[in-house]
This record gives C-alpha cells, sequence and structure tokens, in this order.
C-alpha cells in the first residue's frame, strides 16, 4: 500500500484508489495533556468537502464490494423467501377491540389496525384472540394508521408515540422523516378517520393521554437532545397555550411519562444512570399537580406500579437502596401505601444470584420479572384477598431463552400475554392463564422453506477472564457443520448500560448458519447479563474489563478449538462499537475481520463536549473526564481513536449514518481516516455513510435486509464462505 503523493488517494494493490482525509492539526488541551487531532474538522456536516470526503468512501466501499453483488442479492432473497411478508400480529385486546399490526408483501412499514370484539364472546372466550388469516378480509376491521401512507415520499420513517385515548376514540401518533429523533405529533378521530388541527412539532417519541381524553401529556427535549419539559395539551387548544407541567434543570436527567395499567395515575419518571425520581397525579385530573413519590437520593434507583393489595391501594416499589445496612445491589421488592410511599414494606429480600428488573400489576395478580445465570425469568405472583399468594416460575425446556411479558394493556383480564425465543426458537406467543397454570400457544413466526429447530443446537460455554471471573458465551450453529477442524465465527458483544444480549432468534441469521458460521455472544461486563455488579465491574474505572473479557472469549474460542483467528469476525454497535475499536487495538491479531456498527470510537472527545447530544447524563457511566484528570488519563488508555498504532489490523467495516445523533458520524470518519493514514498491511479498511438515516440505520423493512445481506456478504468473504 503506497501514498500517491498529492492525489489524496492510497492506491491498493488491485489498482483501486482509497480516499485519505486531509490533514488538520486541531489541539485538545485537558489536565495538562496536549492531543493533536488532525480529523477534528470532519464534524463539519454543512462542509462540502466533508460530505465529499463521505461520498468519496462510499464509493470506495461500493467498488472494494462490487464483487459480493451477487452474494447480497442471493441473501436478501433469502431473507426474503424465509418471511412471511403479509402476516398479521397476535391481537391484543384492549376496551371492546382487539389491536393487532399487519405486513403487506411489497411494502416498508406495518399497519396497524383493530376489530370489535365478538358481541357474544364471554369468559375466557372474550380474550381468546381471533385467528385472523393474512390473506382475508377481517369483519370490521379499521386501519388506525398506515405508515406506508405516512412515510409516503421520505427517504427515512421512524414511527414514535403511538398512543389511544382511554376509551379507544382517539388516537396520538408522532413520526420522525429524517433520522435525527426529533417527532412530530398528529392527531386522529378514530370515529370519523379524521385528522385533528392540533400538530406539535420538535417533541420526543411519546404521548401519554389523561383518562377523560380531553389532555395529551407530551415531552420535548433540550439543544443536547435530552428530553427535560413535559407539557400538557389541551385538545382542540392552541399549541402556544400548552402547559409546562415538569422541567428537569439538571442535565444528567432524562424524563419521561407514562400512565399505570389501572388508569389511576399518571407518572412522571427523571432519572440518570443511577439515580431515579418519581411523581404522581390522579388521572381523572390532569390538570392537578404532580407530587414526588420518594425524593431523589444519589446512587438510588427506584421504580413504582400501583396494585390494590387486599382492597388497599399500595405502590410496589422496586429499589436498589441500603436493607439492613447492605446495599441492594441487585434490588429488592417493597410496597407502601399510596398516601405515604417512605412507609415501605419489604416483600422479596436482596439475593446475589437474582437481580430484580420489573414488577407488572393486574387486578388480581402480579408479574415478576427478573434474572438468574444470565437468563430472563418470569414469576406470576396471585394476590388474594388477604394480601400476596404463592408465586410459580414459568419454565421452558431450552438451555438458552428469553422470556417476558408481552402486551397487556387490561387492567382486569384472564390472560397474561408471554414471549418466548431462542436462538433456535422462533418468537413463540402464549396467553397463560393464572387460574388454571394452562399456557396457551397463539402464534409462532413463522419461518418459510422448511425450517426445523432440530437442525441447529445452541449452547452455553464460559470463558475465563484475566482477573479470573467467568464471562458467559452463547452459541449456535447448524448441527452437519463439521466438528473436527474450527469453524469460520461471529463473535458479538456490547457490554455498556447494563444491556444484557439476551438469547433471540433471527431470520436472517439463518443466512449465516446454514453457509457453515457459529455465531456466538460474549455476555462481557458491562452489560446485565449476571446482575447488577457484572455491570459495575464493566464501567467508568473498570471499563476495560469489557474490553478484556471480549478478547478472553476470543481466546478461549480459538483455544477450545472452535475457531481460528483466520476464521473470527467481532461484531458489535455503538457502545459495541466502542467495543470492536477497543478490540482492534488489544488484540487484532485474533481477528480476521471487525464489524463495527454506528460505533462509539472517539468517546473522549465527545464526553470531554457537554454541548454534544447526551454527554452530560454519561458521566454517569464513563466518568467525567472535564473535572477528572484519573477518569481523562483512563479514557484515554482505551479509547480507539486515540491508541490507532502503525500495526496490522485485520479487515474493517464502519457503518455510520449521517443523521445519527447519538454516536456521531464524525466518529468512526475520523477513526478510518486516521487508521487508513497509520496503519500497516493490505488489510481492507472500509467506511460506508448512510446519507438519510439516523442511529438505527435505514428504515423499511426492505432496505434493512439490505444492509444487512451488505454485512452478511462482506462477513463471509472475510472466512471464505462467500461461494459456499
Amino acid at each position: 500500500m503506497a501514498l500517491d503523493s498529492g492525489t489524496g488517494t492510497i492506491s491498493n494493490l488491485d489498482g483501486v484508489a482509497a480516499p485519505i482525509a486531509k490533514t488538520v492539526p486541531t489541539e485538545r488541551v485537558h489536565h495538562g495533556d496536549v492531543f493533536v487531532d488532525e480529523y477534528e474538522w470532519l464534524r463539519d456536516k454543512d462542509n462540502p468537502e466533508v460530505i465529499a470526503h463521505l461520498a468519496a468512501e462510499n464509493a470506495y466501499t461500493e467498488a472494494q464490494t462490487a464483487h459480493l453483488a451477487q452474494l447480497r442479492d442471493t441473501i436478501f432473497d433469502e431473507i426474503k423467501s424465509r418471511t412471511q411478508e403479509t402476516d398479521l400480529s397476535v391481537p391484543t385486546r384492549m376496551g371492546d377491540y382487539w389491536y393487532y399490526s399487519r405486513s403487506f408483501e411489497g411494502k416498508q412499514y406495518g399497519v396497524h389496525c383493530r376489530c370489535p370484539i365478538a358481541a357474544d364472546a364471554d369468559g375466557i372466550d372474550a380474550w381468546t384472540p381471533p385467528q385472523l388469516e393474512a390473506g382475508t378480509a377481517v369483519p370490521g376491521e379499521q386501519v388506525l394508521l398506515d405508515s406506508n401512507e405516512v412515510a409516503e415520499g421520505h427517504d427515512f420513517f421512524a414511527l414514535g408515540a403511538f398512543s389511544l385515548s382511554h376509551d379507544g376514540n382517539l388516537l396520538a401518533y408522532s413520526v420522525d422523516t429524517v433520522g435525527d429523533e426529533r417527532y412530530v405529533l398528529r392527531f386522529k378521530d378514530l370515529r370519523t378517520g379524521e385528522m385533528l388541527p392540533d400538530e406539535i412539532t420538535e417533541t420526543a417519541p411519546g404521548a401519554t393521554w389523561s383518562l377523560d381524553g380531553t389532555h395529551v401529556f407530551y415531552q420535548t427535549v433540550d439543544e443536547s437532545w435530552r428530553p427535560d419539559t413535559v407539557w400538557r395539551h389541551r385538545l382542540g387548544a392552541p399549541t402556544d397555550t400548552d402547559v409546562k407541567v415538569f422541567h428537569e434543570p439538571d442535565e444528567r436527567y432524562w424524563v419521561s411519562i407514562t400512565s399505570t395499567r389501572s388508569e389511576r395515575y399518571l407518572m412522571i419518571w427523571v432519572g440518570s444512570k443511577i439515580t431515579t425520581e418519581g411523581w404522581v397525579l390522579e388521572s381523572d385530573n390532569p390538570e392537578g399537580e404532580f407530587r414526588v413519590i420518594l425524593p431523589r437520593r444519589e446512587g438510588v434507583e427506584y421504580s413504582a406500579e400501583h396494585a390494590v393489595v387486599g382492597g388497599e391501594d399500595r405502590f410496589l416499589i422496586l429499589h436498589n437502596d441500603v436493607v439492613d445496612g447492605v446495599k441492594a445491589e441487585n434490588f429488592v421488592l417493597a410496597d407502601a401505601p399510596v398516601a405515604d410511599p417512605s412507609n415501605l414494606t419489604l416483600l422479596i429480600g436482596h439475593r446475589d444470584d437474582v437481580r430484580l428488573e420489573d414488577i407488572d400489576a393486574f387486578a388480581d395478580h402480579l408479574v415478576l420479572s427478573y434474572r438468574r445465570e444470565a437468563l430472563t425469568r418470569v414469576a406470576i405472583w396471585p394476590l388474594t384477598k388477604d394480601g400476596y399468594g404463592e408465586r410459580s416460575e414459568l419454565e421452558f425446556d431450552l438451555e438458552l431463552f428469553a422470556v417476558g411479558a408481552g402486551a397487556n394493556p387490561e387492567w382486569a383480564q384472564p390472560t397474561l400475554r408471554i414471549g418466548l425465543t431462542s436462538f433456535i426458537t422462533p418468537v413463540q406467543v402464549f396467553d397463560y392463564v393464572p387460574a388454571t397454570g394452562d399456557l396457551l400457544l397463539r402464534k409462532e413466526q413463522p419461518v418459510l422453506g422448511g425450517y426445523d429447530a432440530n437442525d441447529y443446537e445452541q449452547h452455553r460455554d464460559w470463558a475465563v477472564a484475566e482477573d479470573g471471573t467467568r464471562i458467559p458465551i452463547s452459541l449456535v450453529w447448524k448441527k452437519n457443520v463439521a466438528v473436527d477442524a474450527p469453524k469460520p465465527l461471529l463473535l458479538y458483544g456490547y457490554g455498556s448500560y447494563e444491556a444484557s444480549m439476551d438469547p433471540s432468534f433471527s431470520v436472517s441469521r439463518l443466512s449465516l448458519l446454514d453457509r457453515g458460521m457459529v455465531f456466538a455472544v460474549a455476555h462481557v461486563r458491562g452489560g446485565g447479563e449476571m446482575g447488577r455488579l457484572w455491570y459495575e465491574h464493566g464501567k467508568t474505572l473498570t471499563k476495560m474489563n469489557t474490553f478484556t473479557d471480549f478478547v478472553s472469549c476470543a481466546k478461549h474460542l480459538i483455544d477450545t478449538g472452535v475457531t481460528s483467528a483466520d476464521r473470527l469476525i467481532a461484531d458489535g454497535g455503538s457502545a459495541g462499537g466502542l467495543l470492536m475499536g477497543a478490540v482492534a487495538n488489544l488484540a487484532p491479531e485474533l481477528f480476521a475481520g471487525i464489524l463495527a456498527n454506528v460505533p462509539f470510537v472517539d468517546p473522549l472527545t465527545s464526553i470531554l463536549d457537554p454541548s454534544l447530544p447526551l454527554t452530560v447524563i454519561e458521566w454517569d457511566e464513563w466518568g467525567n473526564p472535564l473535572a477528572d484528570k484519573e477518569v481523562y488519563d483512563y479514557m484515554k488508555s482505551y479509547a480507539p481513536y486515540e491508541n490507532v498504532e502503525a500495526k496490522d489490523y485485520p479487515a474493517i467495516l464502519a457503518i455510520t449514518s449521517l443523521n445519527d445523533t447519538r454516536v456521531l458520524y464524525v466518529e468512526p470518519a475520523k477513526w478510518v481516516a486516521k487508521l487508513r493514514a497509520t496503519k500497516t498491511g493490505d488489510a481492507p479498511l472500509l467506511l460506508k455513510t448512510e446519507m438519510s438515516a439516523g442511529h438505527g440505520g435505514v428504515s423499511g423493512r426492505y432496505e434493512k435486509w439490505k444492509e444487512v445481506a451488505f454485512e452478511y456478504a462482506w462477513v463471509l468473504d472475510r472466512v471464505g464462505l462467500a461461494d459456499a
């Protein structure tokens, strides 16, 4: 690889020119440290030269992957052929209607519909969803919103709010047609089908109705894109008369608003990464004053769910405060009178091996969601006339799985909607009947073309980290893959924000598995799979554990013969993209390729700038390098951009979006520019920028399938399976 003097390109061995960015040295000085950033000029996306550079990178990426065009088309066709394009979701009962969504062959987006409950339905029959056929008309069907019509004429479309008034007569919905997560909120009268004149711009993606449907509560964001204010809008009134009901000035906190399932209360939630505070108001008094549930205390998180226990209104409060002198890291559950939320009675104490995650209240039972042994669990907890009955956990005959409560909007219902999936189990939708213990399968995600779960195998393995910690690894492969030789493997990781990468089925992933590739997830610290301390030990000044855990998982898979370095691809996005950038610097020799989606590879520059979106709230996750030299030095020690070196890196494909407000496109653009100017060796380095998308990438299912096909074709090519 050689630099062509004066051309701004690098000539690869095949003669195709790679763009190189010009250098404009910019000093960044903090805590006496001077860092010269030569590519910060790429941040100005209003600069035509920046856009031209991104376009040149796109052209280069397309040229370097042109030989994969047929494979991309083949994978796209495989995804399409396995997907039942014209389909319906399982109807969910709310009020007098069944609500469901439709998809249609050839259409990018879903269609939201409802049909009336059968007039003669009674008892459990009134809660048995109708067996709707995709190709047949549904009696009394009403289309509430056709996203394809709303998206027409736009390159990007995302639906934010989709909120029905309690009587089912009005719909509030919001749309983003740019990708910047600023939504326009609109209203529709479902009795007439007419759009109401009310329209509110620049909102966050949510809307909550008052009980009587006269008011809607919504949020707006500050200059850093942080939802910071809750507004009350009276339907039919000018938007300039909307009332600000709550504002949070502390930039560490996000604000949201919701209503309880019982419809008794509206709740405003204020949360940072480590502290929460709730405010409550009776839903039938929308113009009243919200009152605090429990005042915020630094480092204490809690949630509150309204329940009626023994005829008394109670708040069920999950929290991680100190109990009996010990910090409840994995949370405990208590209840308290609504009139006196501070008067807590402990219901479920702390366990080191169980992370309590959620509590849902219904008229006659509770649903407890928790995590044990890196897997999600659900237990049903009956309410008796005297209080609480005996909990029972739902059990499933799978080594790996993910289970959770689905759409259950009604307070009084004899069934509970449950969702179950695994790496080999297409999503199954059940209705559980607490009164009988019956688990009724309502639908399994259709996979066309003769899919048989018995052809695949999933398994849990464990690596040992540098400090002796056991790190879980989840794997799935097709059984006919040869076991006597290292196999090509795609290793995915995330490891931030206590987000857990739970087992899930993927139609598109079959295109990898069926070609002989193994898919694995490294459940590294910084995630939440093994409890709160798993997260705590992979953030701020222990963040390096996230990266070294991933390296340990890769080494384990190589050392045990599952794969080899020349057949191993690393994959991660967003904060998982930070992981990708870090392991590229730490152990490039372990990987044949690295796929990084919207990668957070310039974290120190971003976290040092409080004017950037999301920065201040992120200080609880990474530390505050502005105020703390130790944090600054620590972040600089692992930041991918600062640590690019003159050494051989594996092949890298970085994908970003121009309108991303969470991880700005400039981060991977700078990273790739520096890598191209610094690294040695001939492994290809590619940057692909979606020019009309946000953090989630392109919109529309066919466009997303094309993007997946692009990525998978690149992955398969790197491990020698492009012709498999």
